[in-house]
């Protein structure tokens, strides 16, 4: 056993020196890693927002006259179209009033025409001294207050009209009608708590507010100070809903709105989709990526080059002496497989795009390509 066990120790002996030379010859070769050019390249300045969706406008159904409620004649959230009947109020105090005033009309004409037969056989006699002049000022004034009675009660049938029209409610928008506290048998109207009865939501067009940092605004736009006539400075307006998927329509420049928030500084433009069939909902939060300004060229480096860590973003530039080095850059928005690069980096740098865990400041690397 003792000449078996002196063999072994003398072939591990053997074969240690042999293993560290070859470690040493491993660890002193240079790293080898993949590469790409730091490049530039014509983009679009893309801008990514985060908004609720809003309707177009709204309309709020207030009733004109007082009365009972006798129906409401919808869903509610359901769409209505305009001139759709949605309330009806009990008529009967109205109808009464519209009978009186025809009467009342009837009666006005009946006098009128009395008057204007008098006046107009006054009028001869008149001319032949059959009746004083006194007489014939009384049938004048007599004619014209039957007619100015007969006007007065047209108008008076009109109202009446109008205020029996009142108690049918059409819905004056197409749009998407909420619900209304209102019920049959309510009193409502002005003065009353169902002085409002509900709201009707147009979203043929639904409208979304962008807020855009006054620097970023001022940049993109070229201008000095702010002004409201944006209407070329967003372009591709596209919306992505909270599952993921792109909204078929593009979007539309609406109006940029009047005040500047002064504590965020930021402008709001308003933007509009095209809604024709309700897929877009009010107060539905969408993802909005827009084009701000005229395309220009920008640094674009792969998305495997970079690292990031607790909102920190960096890269391995390779130098030219093949020596790393670490750095910390500011992103942009992606394009395809690229990151935009704000700052950090310069056109025709070079950085690593693999062992980027391995790799270390001022460590030797060897290029490799495929």
């Amino acid at each position: 056993m003792l000449p078996i066990l002196r063999l072994a120790i003398l072939l591990i002996l053997a074969v240690i020196p042999a293993a560290c030379k070859q470690r040493a010859k491993i660890e002193s070769e240079p790293l080898e890693i993949e590469v790409a050019s730091v490049a530039g390249k014509v983009l679009p300045n893309r801008m990514q927002f985060i908004a609720p969706i809003d309707a177009n406008y709204s309309a709020t159904i207030q009733p004109r006259i007082s009365g009972f409620l006798l129906s409401s004649n919808f869903a509610n959230g359901m769409p209505v179209k305009r001139g759709q009947l949605i309330f009806t109020l009990d008529d009967a105090p109205q109808r009464a009033n519209r009978l009186a005033a025809e009467a009342s009309l009837t009666s006005a004409k009946a006098k009128a025409a009395e008057a204007k037969r008098n006046y107009e056989r006054a009028i001869p006699l008149a001319r032949i001294n059959a009746i004083s002049q006194t007489q014939l000022d009384q049938y004048t004034a007599e004619n014209l207050a039957a007619i100015a009675a007969v006007k007065s009660a047209e108008q008076t049938l009109r109202n009446a009209r109008l205020d029996e029209s009142y108690t049918r409610i059409y819905a004056p928008i197409s749009g998407i009608i909420s619900s209304s506290a209102a019920t049959a048998g309510d009193y409502i109207g002005p003065g009353t708590q169902f002085a409002e009865l509900t709201t009707i939501q147009s979203i043929d067009t639904v409208a979304v507010d962008l807020a855009i940092p006054m620097r970023k605004y001022l940049e993109s736009s070229g201008r000095t100070s702010f002004s409201y006539d944006n209407a070329k400075l967003l372009s591709d307006i596209r919306l992505r809903l909270t599952d993921g998927s792109e909204y078929p329509e593009s979007g539309f420049y609406k109006f940029t709105r009047q005040s500047i928030a002064s504590e965020m500084g930021t402008i709001v433009i308003v933007v509009g989709f095209r809604n024709p069939n309700y897929a877009l909902k009010t107060g539905q939060f969408a993802r909005i990526s827009a084009s701000l300004g005229a395309d220009k060229e920008r640094i674009v480096i792969p998305q495997r080059a970079v690292s990031q860590i607790q909102n920190i973003s960096s890269v391995w530039v390779i130098h030219p002496d093949n020596t790393a080095e670490y750095r910390e850059v500011k992103l942009g928005n992606t394009a395809g497989e690229m990151w935009i690069v704000e700052q950090g980096l310069s056109k025709g740098e070079v950085v690593a795009t693999s062992g980027l865990q391995k790799l270390r400041n001022g460590m030797k690397v060897s290029i490799v390509t495929k």
